[in-house]
């Protein structure tokens, strides 16, 4: 398989979305636990969310292996983002703290160096090449990470997610005026709570690729799950859930389309 599906879009903006993936290598199938066997820690839907982005003219890179197989939003060397609970490059552990993998039945390090040649290293070389395309059409080039998770997972944070969470690696990856129109954007509106930088702040690709010096911005955007999907077995989607949440995300990346435009030049 692929390790993920592209398309080309019309605007100086780039849409990833590396935790939706379902695919999963043999060995990695064969191994996974009970509680890892539905994919529980999946970015479901995420694509399909963001239809609309497709429509309006964004690039999107979507990834088809599961973060089980390897993390795409975790650096190469597998060095942690966060100083509280996490998980790697090569997730041993779910979100709540139990085993990925059944006992002995972990991939070997050389299955493991074969992911990150052939899944990891592709999807990152497509985000670098497509953000140089745009920076070589626009002048700049945006980046927007999506994400979801689960509204409540104790392990990683108290009580439960805000809405929406926002991170731009606290300042760094974007102007501050991108940040500052991101902020009256949600702010402006009550039906969905929200924070900026706060427990994610931003993974690996926000980090790696947001540098506005060089008139690159990105921004991560971590969706508690209950705002478009059920978030108990089997995962399905909410379509009227969504209905209600697509026209604030529609809002958010025309906010950074509009302000883009200015931070960029």
């Amino acid at each position: 398989m692929k390790p993920y599906e592209f398309s080309t879009g019309t605007l100086p903006l780039l849409i990833s979305i590396p935790h939706a993936g379902l695919a999963l290598t043999p060995e990695v199938e064969a191994g996974l636990s009970e509680a890892a066997a539905g994919l529980c820690d999946t970015d479901w839907h995420i694509p399909q969310l963001y239809d609309f982005a497709r429509e309006i003219g964004a690039s999107v890179v979507s990834a088809n292996y599961s973060r089980f197989v390897i993390d795409l939003n975790r650096p190469s060397d597998n060095q942690p983002l966060y100083t509280t609970a996490t998980t790697g490059l090569f997730p041993e552990t779910l979100f709540d703290g139990s085993p990925t993998f059944k006992p002995g039945m972990t991939p070997t390090d050389a299955q493991r160096q074969g992911y990150l040649h052939t899944i990891w290293t592709p999807y990152h070389d497509k985000i670098r090449q497509e953000l140089q395309r745009i920076k070589q059409q626009f002048g700049y080039a945006l980046l927007f990470d999506a994400h979801s998770i689960a509204s409540a997972i104790p392990r990683l944070f108290e009580g439960r997610l805000p809405d929406l969470n926002l991170g731009t690696n606290s300042g760094e990856s974007c102007s501050p005026a991108i940040t500052e129109s991101l902020r009256r954007c949600c702010g402006a509106q009550s039906r969905f709570s929200w924070v900026m930088n706060g427990r994610f702040k931003g993974g690996y690709i926000t980090r790696a690729y947001g540098k506005p010096a060089e008139n690159q911005h990105a921004v991560q955007l971590e969706l508690a799950q209950c705002n478009y999907m059920d978030e108990r077995p089997p995962f399905g989607w909410r379509e009227d859930k969504a209905r209600e949440l697509q026209p604030l995300l529609k809002q958010l990346v025309g906010t950074l389309l509009e302000q883009g435009s200015r931070s960029g030049g």
